[in-house]
């Protein structure tokens, strides 16, 4: 019984890896395919920023879909204080992969408030 659950989540396991893959591959391909639309629109550097956005968006989410299969695979699969210690030291990375990225994205820490642009009184 414990073996075929082990080979249900070593099978989830995989899939989310793909998955999380998949979601960073088609992202890639969204924002290149969008590229050239918005730099025929706007300027070099308006077209780079929304490239940059779009792709940092679905890599961020590919990450973090990427961490719960590191999660699945660390503490249920293979439990031991390496396989802890290799967990932790992935989800430190990836989280600081994470927070630089949307530092690039958004400009602006994930913790800090959102910016909003104020109407000046009339």
């Amino acid at each position: 019984m414990i073996e075929h659950i082990r080979e249900i989540l070593e099978g989830a396991t995989a899939f989310i890896e793909v998955f999380a893959v998949a979601v960073i591959v088609v992202g890639f391909v969204r924002a290149t395919i969008k590229y050239p639309q918005v730099l025929r629109a706007e300027d070099r550097e308006v077209a780079f920023h929304a490239f940059r956005g779009r792709f940092g968006m679905d890599l961020l989410l590919g990450l973090e879909i990427l961490v719960v299969a590191d999660v699945i695979e660390s503490i249920i699969l293979d439990a031991s204080y390496a396989s802890l210690m290799a967990l932790a030291f992935l989800v430190v990375i990836r989280t600081a992969v994470s927070w630089s990225t949307s530092l690039q994205v958004e400009g602006r820490w994930p913790w800090q408030a959102e910016q909003r642009e104020t109407m000046p009184d009339a």
